[in-house]
């Protein structure tokens, strides 16, 4: 019986650290009211992260970054997924190209 929960344990543990290991690696935006949140988002370096932007708002915004390089449009109330990186230690700005003049943000990967 001692076997048997000893194997259950592994077999949880091996299950769940790659889960674990995933779930730090994934952030979120929120833009409501046509600005970002959090406005700094700090990443590891040299890793690839996934970055989940919620687009609270009723109108559709473009998340742009030229050194991240990526271009997505998310819809009004509706998220999209942005993957990026392996990026070396540094900042990556990027903004809300609808609404440049409030949607500012940036990555910083350390």
């Amino acid at each position: 019986m001692r076997r048997l929960l000893a194997f259950a344990a592994l077999a949880a543990f091996v299950i769940a650290a790659p889960l674990a290991a995933q779930a730090a690696d994934d952030f979120t935006l929120t833009i409501k009211d046509h600005k970002f949140s959090p406005a700094e988002l700090k990443v590891p370096a040299n890793k690839r992260v996934t970055i989940t932007v919620i687009n609270s708002d009723a109108t559709p915004e473009e998340f742009e970054s030229e050194s991240l390089k990526v271009e997505k449009v998310i819809a009004g109330n509706a998220k999209a997924t942005v993957r990026i990186g392996p990026l070396k230690p540094g900042r990556y700005n990027f903004v809300g190209e609808f609404h440049e003049s409030t949607a500012k943000g940036v990555v910083i990967a350390e």
